[in-house]
């Protein structure tokens, strides 16, 4: 049985067992209250019982678990406090991540890999928009015609808007609208970097899942300070990973121990403003995830971020301090008072309000599945650097990682926008071919003809060239991995 994991002390210490770790769990407070060292002493000890993590670095203060500390006297403090007679400073192994490539390994998912859903919650679409995105994927899919970057989509958006005449039988009608709409959304995207996070090789989470020689499990860390200039492209990529390891990992009940445990940050940009359509399969994500041997961690400023549904699955709880200035920040108080299993020597409501830094709330599951009562309490003291490191740092970690060139040089293989051109170069070569010498020009209606015959089959035949049906799971992203070739 894997050792337990100590989060916090008051007159006692609070432990957080591993075989309750897949039951997910919920980091609250206001900035500055000691979030980011919680989430951090987690993942240490996660890392250490050879469980992997995965994080996202919003304010770059995570980068420095790849070295060991000791340059802290409030650590130091918290440690002696605790009396930890074998606490050393460590460092860990750290994983740099980074979408756009600078500050880590490029992480990349394709348009196909991500799927409409998803898609639709980057691109902002309105239902309208969002129904023929689905289409156009629908097309792709029933062909096996892959969507790896931005200009195989573009390439099939014009294909179906071009030739929707012949696809409304099967499909239905096509806003010519909306299609012009969606091409304006992924120009957009573009501008945002939207080239270098669509292509591949696309991530392989089984990369993430890793160990040391030490069997200390790998702690990756996605440099997110860049992407959080667009937020919901930042909730919709780190949901897309969650997807990825829902739909790809074996069932195996309740272990001894996650297979990996993932920190969201900021969750709150996950459940702004999301469709009631897509709420839904999150919770069903979160809901069975655990299943999966993945333990989930939403962090966030408020409770009141996490809807009930997917709140009421978070059974370890670590909530600083929040402030109580308007209506809203007391409903917060309250609410989060109220999700802990009261503790009589404790006023819960009064506490929240009074924790200072490194100090909190906390809840964690026993042995049965059960919320312990709440207890104010020290946060445990890290092993690992607290703040940055230098980019000369980080670039030494990334170059000695065991993954270092695989993700680096970008892939551009034949997929739907090469296929749809070539057909098209063939169709137009044909017609070519039905001009006599002595013509001055070719017959329009020869032209439509035969155009019109390539419209209308290229659907069916490039299937059979290309591959079987792709498969989509719950959030769109592809079910088991079926459209990935290596």
């Amino acid at each position: 049985m894997a050792d337990p994991i100590l989060i916090a002390k008051d007159t006692e210490e609070i432990y957080l067992l591993p075989k309750m770790s897949n039951r997910h769990g919920l980091i609250a407070g206001a900035t500055g209250t000691g979030k980011s060292v919680t989430l951090r002493v987690m993942a240490e000890a996660f890392s250490r019982l050879g469980i992997p993590v995965f994080m996202a670095d919003v304010k770059g203060d995570l980068a420095g678990m790849c070295q060991p500390g000791g340059d802290n006297p409030k650590v130091a403090e918290r440690a002696q406090q605790f009396g930890l007679s074998g606490f050393a400073y460590t460092a860990y192994p750290v994983v740099f991540w980074d979408v756009f490539g600078e500050q880590g390994h490029p992480l990349r998912s394709t348009i196909s890999e991500m799927g409409p859903l998803l898609l639709t919650r980057v691109l902002n679409l309105n239902d309208t928009q969002g129904g023929v995105l689905s289409l156009v994927f629908k097309v792709a899919d029933d062909n096996g015609l892959l969507l790896l970057d931005l200009k195989d989509l573009r390439s099939m958006l014009q294909f179906v808007a071009d030739n929707s005449k012949s696809l409304t039988t099967e499909y239905g009608n096509v806003s010519a609208a909306s299609v012009g709409a969606i091409q304006r959304r992924l120009l957009e995207l573009e501008q945002q970097g939207g080239d270098k996070f669509f292509g591949e090789p696309a991530l392989d989470m089984n990369d993430m899942m890793q160990t040391d020689g030490q069997g200390r499990g790998a702690v990756n860390i996605l440099a997110a300070d860049k992407l959080m200039q667009a937020p919901k492209l930042y909730a919709t990529f780190l949901l897309w990973m969650l997807s990825e390891l829902y739909e790809n990992l074996p069932e195996v009940g309740d272990l001894e121990k996650p297979k990996m445990v993932f920190f969201f940050d900021e969750a709150h940009l996950l459940f702004s403003d999301a469709p009631a359509a897509l709420l839904e399969k999150i919770e069903q994500v979160v809901r069975l995830i655990r299943s999966k041997g993945v333990g989930v961690y939403f962090v966030s400023q408020n409770p009141l971020d996490i809807p009930d549904l997917v709140l009421g699955q978070l059974g370890n709880r670590v909530q600083h301090a929040l402030r109580a200035f308007t209506p809203r920040d007391q409903k917060a108080v309250k609410a989060a008072a109220t999700t802990f299993r009261e503790n009589p020597n404790l006023n819960t409501e009064e506490a929240i309000t009074e924790l200072g830094v490194g100090e909190a709330l906390v809840s964690m599951l026993d042995e049965k599945g059960a919320p312990g009562i709440v207890r104010r309490a020290l946060v445990a003291p890290p092993q690992s650097k607290l703040g940055a490191i230098t980019p000369d740092e980080r670039r030494s970690v990334t170059q000695s990682s065991v993954i270092a060139g695989h993700y680096e040089a970008a892939v551009d293989r034949e997929s739907a926008y090469e296929m749809l051109k070539g057909r098209r170069e063939q169709a137009e070569a044909a017609l070519q071919e039905q001009v006599q010498p002595d013509q001055p020009s070719p017959v329009a209606s020869e032209a439509t003809k035969i155009l019109g015959a390539f419209a209308t089959s290229a659907a069916r035949a490039v299937g059979s060239s290309l591959g079987r049906q792709i498969l989509r799971g719950v959030l769109g992203s592809i079910f088991g991995g079926g459209g990935r070739r290596r």
